[in-house]
């Protein structure tokens, strides 16, 4: 089977299931694991954000869309070229991939007869049911089955250690200019490491508030994870809204490495949030996944 993902997480999924040499199409942000776009052909690209400020670049994603602009440019040519059974994309948000509708109009237009699947879930169990929808549509439900097993051990796992302990308020900022609510799978990833998240949206869409409501929520703890940053990025936008929780703890950490992208890797995310909330009770999170600002 040839398959083209169209959303980073989804490319993680095609790699933990074993599949990489079925994978033949991916987009230019699957970076995880990195053999992903070196290896790949990329058919979607998009506008490189780097060296842009958080309001930069909500100003350009609030800009295009209100017009009616795609962020993001499939390339049909290419996709049409790799000729793919299965195509891999989402309609849960606009700003992180090619809607699916788009996907399917392309198709029609290219005459090209692949399958398409729409992962979208709103809650870490629905993350972990996207494993096992890839998994049926690839022919591996044994190996997907195996892999959601060893997650949810984990989170088991962490479950147990985390028992009894006080439950902190935690607040986690998606997005600091402006600044944007934790929403979807991401207050699971708080409750299912020992804590109470605040100021959130779960199973809904993150979405724009003010730094009062944050602040009014009065966390214990502040996670800052920019969806589209990793740790670096995160860290240098924990520092400019630090000051704003003299009271708590201040956190940045690796966004789309272990919270924000919908794939096997949420569960790291889950251990990390344990370890920062009950310090001793899991294994301190690997370099480069968190660190203390305050």
């Amino acid at each position: 089977m040839r398959l083209v993902s169209l959303l980073p997480s989804a490319t993680e999924i095609v790699y933990a299931l074993g599949l990489s040499d079925q994978l033949v199409g991916v987009t230019f942000e699957c970076d995880e694991p990195a053999a992903a776009r070196s290896e790949k052909t990329v058919v979607v690209g998009g506008r490189d954000t780097r060296g842009m400020s958080p309001r930069e670049i909500d100003d350009y994603v609030k800009g295009a869309t209100a017009v009616g602009r795609d962020l993001y440019t499939l390339h049909a040519g290419a996709l049409a070229g790799l000729d793919p059974d299965l195509i891999l994309t989402q309609d849960l948000c606009r700003v992180c991939a090619i809607p699916s509708g788009h996907v399917q109009d392309a198709l029609g237009h290219l005459g090209c007869r692949a399958d398409v699947l729409s992962l979208d879930p709103h809650t870490l169990d629905e993350v972990l049911g996207t494993i096992l929808d890839v998994g049926g549509r690839t022919g591996v439900p044994g190996r997907a089955h195996g892999l959601v097993a060893d997650l949810r051990a984990r989170l088991e796992a962490v479950a147990r250690a985390v028992a009894g302990r006080p439950r902190p308020r935690v607040a986690v900022v998606e997005w600091v200019e402006p600044p944007f609510t934790a929403g979807h799978w991401v207050p699971d990833l708080v409750s299912a490491a020992g804590a109470e998240p605040v100021a959130a949206r779960p199973a809904a869409k993150s979405v724009e508030t003010t730094w009062a409501e944050f602040t009014g929520a009065r966390p214990d703890v502040v996670i800052v994870a920019p969806c589209g940053f990793h740790l670096d990025g995160a860290a240098r936008q924990a520092s400019a809204v630090a000051a704003r929780f003299p009271d708590a703890q201040v956190w940045a950490v690796d966004a789309d490495g272990i919270v924000v992208r919908p794939g096997p890797r949420l569960v790291d995310g889950v251990e990390a949030f344990a370890a920062i909330l009950h310090p001793g009770a899991v294994p301190e999170p690997p370099p480069g996944a968190v660190t203390r600002l305050r």
